[in-house]
């Protein structure tokens, strides 16, 4: 993905553990798959992951560097 490292910079970080790292968009940052403001950005850095969510929400998806990134949406 282009633009990760900025992307990151301009997120606020929220969780980091071994196996994700969970950044809140607190400035409005457009997704880059679907083009709206996305709420948080879960980064994958193990092979397989459970995510235990609390609402539901769409999801957009990319790729850095062989790690999946989860866009999340808010309903």
């Amino acid at each position: 993905m282009d633009g990760y490292d900025e992307l990151i910079s301009s997120l606020t970080p929220r969780t980091e553990s071994d196996s994700v790292n969970i950044y809140q968009n607190t400035v409005g940052l457009a997704c880059p798959a679907c083009e709206e403001p996305f709420d948080n950005l879960i980064v994958c850095k193990e092979d397989f992951n459970s995510l235990e969510l609390d609402f539901a929400m769409d999801l957009c998806t990319g790729t850095h560097d062989g790690n999946p990134l989860l866009f999340t949406h808010k309903h």
